[in-house]
């Protein structure tokens, strides 16, 4: 496997190991995105209107307000207002005003959503076997334990973004 210095054609050093492993993450961290992504390109959402529709699953019966989704997202999503209105006008979400404050607007996932979500089930399910199931489950278990430790120097980014 070639190291990142050469994937990307670096002749320097990099300036640091912080720098080498912050590139290494965020290059990995795009690859694997990209591969998810081409394998539900064929269902027709990306992969943020996907974790949306999964966490709205989740969230049966009552649904989400918008910031509470945002919170749930895997990758910020800085416009969700305009990522719900694309998914509501693909009929795979419903919205409702609340009774008691009509500033927040509640968010379920429709039963076209539901349905769209159990045919893709089969595929995702195999997603992470397919990009990471050559790697065995102790260093998988180490890599969680450092990716999570590496996180928190991100500590309350979210809430700011």
């Amino acid at each position: 496997m070639a190291s990142l210095k050469s994937e990307i054609a670096q002749a320097t050093p990099f300036s640091s190991v912080e720098e080498e492993a912050l590139l290494n993450l965020m290059r990995t961290s795009d690859c694997l995105q990209r591969a998810f992504q081409q394998r539900i390109r064929g269902f027709g959402l990306t992969s943020t209107q996907y974790n949306v529709l999964r966490i709205l699953r989740g969230a049966q019966p009552d649904g989400l307000a918008c910031a509470a989704i945002g919170a749930r997202m895997i990758a910020i999503e800085p416009d969700i207002t305009r990522l719900l209105a694309r998914l509501k006008r693909l009929k795979l979400i419903r919205q409702h005003r609340d009774r008691h404050d009509r500033r927040v607007v509640w968010t379920q996932i429709s039963d076209a959503g539901l349905d769209l979500l159990h045919a893709m089930d089969p595929v995702i399910q195999r997603i992470p076997g397919k990009l990471l199931g050559h790697v065995n489950g102790a260093v998988l278990a180490e890599l969680i334990r450092l990716l999570e430790l590496a996180r928190r120097s991100c500590s309350g980014t979210r809430e700011t973004q």
